[in-house]
């Protein structure tokens, strides 16, 4: 294949909501530029970047899958992103290898939840966006589809107004439909003022025409408008705006193309994947106007990584201290130092890791030994390639700009920069959010159970936001992710792949006990069986602690009543019976023990005796100190269609939970809650429900309160019937 340099290479992110076509249309974009025989489509499964097993069984996108095409001399890389909510966030980690945004807007549905929460993506990371309305072979209703002049432009328009309302006015078409539904048959180019028409057969490449005559003033009317809008704030394209009373076009295209890479432009396009019409406009534009990598600002960089393991990952990932270090800044060339930034992994059981990477500077050729910054390790690129979905075509070299792939690294994994030994810098990765539900996992046989860990730790390579770890009071084994349906397909990748079986059930919610009385007791040890006895007295007092305080232990005995050596051991004891609990088994938190008094014999007092005195004192204590289970409570947050408001605060009040703000924008709401963790079990499957699955949540722990009087009943009457089946079995 050609070799390509920074200045030739565009590299965008396909972005949107779920269904608004964006495999479909990257299917067509890559055949008309005849990187593929023919489009794909993810109905039957042949789709180029929806090659993933559990992809073609469900028809979604679930993780990034890169492709790319040559286009009249410049490589165009494609980023196919998933759009459905418990998947989203794979596409914030697709913003940092690429230099703009295609996002996708269904021509039927318009501004979607996940379309503003994509968007807001591209604005964190100062991405270019170009707005995108596709499916529009699709009959929206909204306007004849056989109309003529303005009526057939009706539903454009319509979203083209919707569009500025949610995104702003720099929302700007540098295109018009040619017809609506199933008579979209080409676009008018608003630049050159042509128009492009898509007969049947015609692969994805229009012959140019001149517009129709119905659709000429409105051409000509929105053609000014685009010119004044690119014009505006820049006094030499005025002046001659004013004077020739338009732009000449070779001037408005480097206007334009300005205009887009500095965001003060959001173009907009139409087009259809299915019917492939309009996908070389689209491959056109993005050589024409979207930024070159060579033309973007520098990534910043750290010159110093904090390491840290996240969720049990059994790996170190690199997080970062923003306060104390350094901040580097290289510009894209090729002849800097090499710096290349790992954003995706595929862990497969036959072909191993595949890591795939966004060269910031410098060159790398294959058998290349480059450093791993991250992990202190040199790694060799043996197995250069460029990867078209799941297939790889072997490469000599790459340039700074571009995105390759590397297979079969040792130590390197999402989030990891490598490059030249002696010039280290760090990019930081997206910060992607925690993940907001957690099921217990119990393998199903000891074949299943030897293979499990493995096999997660695989996947987690994949997809960092999968958490696995044990829970320290419950001793459950957990899979934390993003939702219900992202723990189904994690569980579904584990048989699949690696051959391991388990069962899913909702974890244990870690209730505690607590006190709320302050009490005084003593706890008397006293036993003689022939020889050295035991004895062992002390007297407590408990005093109930501030939430989250765990406990503390005071010794506040004068005088020699109890031996200093003896004293630990009763705090020993004491901890031991509140490990146990009270109520109903669960851990005694958030009090004070005050050590008062005691005695003890010169013969038979020991260790054993005085943990013994120490576990009797705290369950007199216990028996007069209002004893009370405390349950965890959740920070929720949920982002959902601004329609649901009143069904989902409903819902939140039915579960006990208390709603601490909402805030609205752009047709979405942000609902805050504090809910119990016991009830929130069956949420992500619920909130899909209520919302069409266009809702997502996510929630971490926030504080322990107190169980009401009619929970803590049930949940020490199902305690009680837990331990008798217990002590049944054993």
């Amino acid at each position: 294949m050609n070799v390509f340099t920074g200045k030739n290479i565009r590299n965008a992110a396909v972005t949107g909501h779920f269904h608004s076509g964006k495999t479909t249309l990257i299917s067509a974009m890559l055949a008309t530029a005849g990187a593929v025989p023919s489009a794909g489509r993810v109905d039957d499964g042949s789709a180029v970047t929806a090659y993933d097993e559990e992809e073609i069984a469900r028809r979604m996108t679930l993780s990034n899958a890169v492709a790319w095409g040559e286009w009249n001399g410049v490589k165009v890389n494609l980023v196919d992103t998933p759009g459905f909510s418990m998947f989203v966030h794979e596409a914030k980690a697709a913003m940092l290898p690429v230099e703009s945004a295609m996002v996708l807007i269904d021509a039927c549905s318009g501004v979607e939840p996940m379309t503003a929460r994509v968007w807001s993506y591209a604005e964190e990371f100062s991405l270019p966006r170009i707005l995108v309305v596709n499916k529009m072979d699709r009959d929206t209703g909204k306007a004849a589809a056989n109309g003529s002049g303005h009526d057939s432009l009706a539903g454009a328009l319509a979203l083209l107004e919707s569009l500025r309302n949610a995104f702003g006015r720099n929302v700007v078409p540098v295109q018009l439909p040619i017809g609506q539904g199933s008579a979209f048959r080409g676009v008018i180019d608003l630049i050159s003022m042509k128009a492009f028409l898509y007969p049947a057969g015609s692969h994805g490449k229009g012959q140019v025409g001149e517009i129709p005559l119905e659709l000429l003033e409105t051409a000509k009317s929105a053609h000014e408008a685009l010119v004044e809008f690119v014009a505006e704030g820049k006094d030499e394209l005025m002046e001659e705006y004013f004077a020739e009373g338009t732009i000449p076009e070779e001037h408005l295209i480097a206007a334009l193309h300005e205009a887009v890479r500095e965001d003060r432009i959001f173009p907009v396009l139409f087009a259809s994947g299915l019917a492939n019409i309009a996908a070389d406009r689209l491959l056109e534009f993005l050589r024409v106007y979207a930024p070159a990598p060579v033309e973007r600002a520098p990534v910043a960089a750290r010159a110093t990584p904090v390491h840290v393991t996240i969720g049990g990952s059994g790996h170190p990932s690199s997080s970062w201290n923003a306060e104390g270090t350094e901040l580097v800044t290289r510009p894209v060339a090729d002849n800097q130092p090499l710096s290349l930034y790992v954003f995706k992994t595929i862990s497969d059981p036959f072909s191993g890791h595949i890591s795939f990477f966004k060269i910031f500077s410098g060159v790398v050729r294959n058998d290349a030994t480059v450093q791993n910054y991250n992990r202190n390790a040199a790694e060799r690129f043996s197995h250069l390639a460029v990867m078209e979905g799941k297939a790889a075509t072997s490469v000599a070299e790459l340039h700074a700009g571009d995105i390759g792939a590397v297979a079969k690294l040792k130590n390197t994994f999402t989030g990891d920069t490598l490059g030249d030994k002696a010039q280290a810098l760090f990019f930081e990765p997206a910060v992607l959010p925690e993940p907001a539900i957690a099921f217990a996992v119990e393998p199903r046989t000891r074949a299943d159970e030897d293979k499990l860990a493995t096999g997660l730790h695989r996947l987690m390579e994949e997809d960092t936001l999968i958490r696995f770890y044990r829970d320290p009071q419950t001793h459950e084994f957990l899979i934390a992710g993003s939702g219900q349906q992202h723990i189904e397909v994690i569980v579904s990748r584990l048989k699949k792949r690696y051959h391991t079986e388990v069962t899913l059930q909702a974890p244990k919610v870690p209730y505690r006990e607590t006190i709320r009385a302050g009490v005084e007791a003593r706890g008397r040890h006293k036993k003689q069986s022939g020889g050295h006895g035991q004895f062992g007295d002390c007297v407590i007092r408990m005093e109930p602690l501030p939430r989250g305080a765990g406990f503390e232990f005071v010794n506040d005995i004068f005088g020699g009543a109890v031996p200093k050596n003896y004293i630990p051991a009763i705090e020993k004891g004491i901890q031991e019976a509140a490990l146990r609990g009270y109520l109903a088994g669960y851990p005694v938190v958030d009090f004070r023990v005050i050590l008062k008094d005691g005695s003890y014999h010169d013969v038979d007092s020991n260790e054993l005796s005085f943990r013994m005195a120490g576990r009797i004192a705290f369950r007199k204590c216990m028996e007069q100190a209002r004893p009370a289970i405390i349950e965890p409570i959740m920070r929720v947050q949920i982002d959902a269609p601004e329609s649901t408001a009143g069904t989902l605060m409903g819902d939140l009040n039915g579960r006990r939970g208390k709603v601490q703000g909402m805030e609205s924008h752009r047709g979405s709401i942000t609902l805050r809650a504090e809910v119990p963790m016991a009830e929130m079990f069956s949420y992500g499957a619920d909130l899909t429900a209520m919302t069409q699955g266009l809702g997502s949540f996510h929630m971490e722990l926030d504080h322990y309160d107190l169980v009401p009087a009619a929970q803590q009943e049930k949940i020490i009457a199902a305690s009680a019937q837990r331990l008798h089946a217990e002590d049944e079995e054993d």
